[in-house]
């Protein structure tokens, strides 16, 4: 703040947190401690294969949803095909023919 606009009454000073009182230094954020779970190994049965082996918990959610695809869900389907390929992109052609609606209007348009 200049000397003309001093600091008002509910305004922070200079050097001061607006948060004074916020998350504590150190502390873990949700995809840290997200990350930390989901890497957990813990021996458990393979749904696909019955076969008992050492797997994460990424692991385990992972083969549910591919057993649940197998099963004919279709949400867990295309979170699987996300997942593995990327989101399904969507693109527009536009011929000569057409004009944008701003020049029809006669509104000045950056080409």
């Amino acid at each position: 703040m200049s000397k003309e606009n001093p600091i008002k009454k509910h305004q922070y000073k200079s050097g001061e947190s607006g948060n004074p009182t916020g998350r504590p230094k150190g502390s873990l954020n949700r995809k840290t401690v997200a990350r930390e779970y989901l890497a957990f190994l813990q021996e458990e049965v393979n749904p696909l294969t019955g076969i008992k082996e050492l797997l994460s918990n990424e692991d385990m959610i992972t083969l549910a949803l591919i057993h649940k695809a197998k099963k004919g869900d279709v949400n867990d389907y295309k979170a699987l095909m996300d997942s593995a390929y990327g989101d399904v992109k969507q693109s527009v052609e536009i011929t000569e023919g057409e004009t944008p609606i701003f020049k029809q209007l006669d509104i000045d348009v950056i080409d």
